[in-house]
């Protein structure tokens, strides 16, 4: 889909490559070792330089308890395993599309 992919292994990876690298925009899941989901989102949320990346969360914690949660923190779109790759690539679209247009 003409994108250049970075991937992390998980949260704490994901953190790392953060400090050399600022995606246009971070598909994770909540389930990661060493650093959840949440807890990466949070730390994306609280940091300047990286505040604005829009997340997309894709995850089999498809209950309102955990969706709430993601968007009271800051995830953009939340997406429920298993997906179909052109939602995906249909939200990934449009949340560039908004990025580019407010920033």
């Amino acid at each position: 889909n003409d994108m250049n992919v970075v991937t992390a292994r998980d949260g704490v990876d994901a953190v790392s490559k953060l400090q050399e690298h600022i995606p246009d925009i971070m598909l994770l899941d909540i389930e990661m070792p060493r650093m959840d989901g949440f807890e990466l989102v949070t730390h994306v949320r609280n940091e300047a330089r990286l505040r604005d990346i829009p997340i997309i969360m894709i995850t089999s914690r498809t209950g309102d308890k955990h969706r709430q949660r993601a968007m009271q923190i800051g995830v953009n779109r939340y997406l429920g395993k298993p997906f179909q790759e052109a939602e995906l690539m249909e939200n990934i679209r449009a949340m560039l599309e908004e990025q580019h247009v407010d920033g």
